[in-house]
């Protein structure tokens, strides 16, 4: 029936909801043309609902659910249970701000070093995740009033007289705070602090499947402030790195081998310590990453790129992927088939290798030339590429005509579905 439908979608109202101008919508609907869309009239009158407190960034109070209205949808939604329609589910009465805020209050005091309770602290940020999880709407009100310097605080303050009573809360503020990703940067600053990184670490060495993933992903928020003292902080501790290898290698989900590949990313390009690249080497990272390109998405595979072009600026890197079998041929076979960005890495990797070949043989040009490097390379610069990627291109190009007349095939079906940019 036409009276059970939001005016705004069409389609059967959930959360029936009357405006002040007494024109009823479905709550979720009404709600993204008040907040997101900006807009300050009702939908079906025009009627400017300035006077009644909404705003972009406030939801308008007058928001009256409609009791009446939901009953009769949920027994005609009964009554034709057999025409495969559900009963709509009672809503649940969204969280109001002020009823946040003296949330928020208590995880802070809860969580201050001389009067810490822990327990309660675990209590509150338990009901914090299930009132968020709820909805979008409760989610919002949340990071509208501060949620992330708010959890991020408590786990700082947890962190410092860290135990065994205080860890089972410190693994829930980090689930919680992956709810509310991406994190602002007083946040993330606040978690870059030496304590809570030793935590962090601590969780993505020791904790369980979950807490490992929650755990990368909150450092890699932390990680894209891009601080060169969070990187040493970070290396500092032992057993960080190598957790975050042992993700990328025991992958848990997508999401995490993403995370962590991220995360390294950035400690990379962030820091000039040799050391640092030493050991993701030392590890096996080389190997790894060029293992993983054999097969995976075009996310997991432009961050894997990274990381490796990141790690070859070291001496010992370029050393550890010239020596694989497998370097070469997945690095020309990743040219102009997954992205631009791939590109641009592969080509900088394959610079890389190809310019220290210090062998008589030449074994590694003549390999990129049985895998069809050339014609790729020519045709790269044919449809264009940035300057650097441009430059590096046409070196790699007279590194490898020298030896054209050695060995030379490629495969046509690499540029079946390629398209100029012009």
């Amino acid at each position: 029936p036409s009276q059970f439908t939001c005016p705004i979608s069409l389609d059967l109202m959930k959360d029936p909801v009357t405006l002040s101008t007494g024109i009823t919508y479905d709550r979720e609907n009404i709600e993204k043309w008040i907040n997101e869309g900006g807009n300050q009239t009702c939908p079906i009158t025009n009627q400017d609902l300035k006077s009644y407190g909404s705003g972009i960034s406030t939801i308008d109070p007058t928001l009256i659910p409609n009791h009446n209205i939901r009953k009769m949808i949920q027994q005609w939604c009964v009554e034709n249970k057999e025409h495969g329609i559900d009963r709509i589910p009672t809503p649940r009465i969204p969280v109001s701000s002020s009823d946040v805020s003296e949330l928020l209050a208590k995880i802070t005091n809860s969580s201050k070093l001389e009067m810490q309770d822990s327990r309660l602290c675990e209590e509150l940020v338990t009901r914090v995740k299930n009132l968020a999880s709820e909805s979008d709407r409760n989610k919002c009100c949340f990071i509208t009033n501060g949620i992330g310097k708010v959890l991020s605080s408590a786990f700082l303050e947890l962190s410092k007289g860290r135990n065994a009573k205080n860890a089972s809360t410190e693994e829930v503020i980090l689930s919680t705070l992956t709810l509310f990703l991406p994190l602002d940067v007083k946040s993330k600053t606040i978690l870059g602090s030496i304590s809570s990184l030793r935590c962090i670490a601590w969780f993505l060495k020791n904790g369980s499947l979950s807490s490992r993933r929650n755990a990368v992903l909150v450092l890699r928020e932390i990680m894209k402030l891009e601080e060169k003292e969070k990187v040493e902080i970070l290396l500092n501790i032992e057993g960080a790195l190598e957790g975050l290898v042992k993700l990328v290698k025991e992958p848990i989900c997508p999401n995490t081998t993403k995370a962590s590949l991220l995360t390294i990313y950035h400690m990379v390009i962030n820091s000039s310590s040799q050391s640092l690249r030493s050991r993701f080497v030392d590890v096996g990272l080389v190997e790894l990453l060029i293992e993983i390109l054999v097969d995976c998405d075009k996310s997991i595979c432009e961050k894997a790129l990274g990381v490796l072009d990141g790690i070859l600026s070291y001496e010992e890197g370029v050393k550890r992927a010239y020596n694989y079998a497998l370097s070469v041929p997945v690095l020309v076979k990743k040219l102009l088939r997954v992205s631009d960005l791939a590109t641009e890495f592969s080509v900088s990797i394959l610079w890389k290798i190809c310019k220290n070949e210090n062998n008589g043989d030449c074994g590694v040009l003549v390999e990129a030339l049985q895998v069809g490097a050339f014609q790729k390379l020519l045709l790269m610069l044919q449809v264009g590429c940035s300057e650097i990627t441009k430059e590096k291109g046409s070196e790699l190009l007279k590194l490898l005509n020298v030896h054209r007349d050695r060995a030379e095939c490629v495969d046509s079906l690499d540029f079946k579905s390629l398209k100029r940019t012009f």
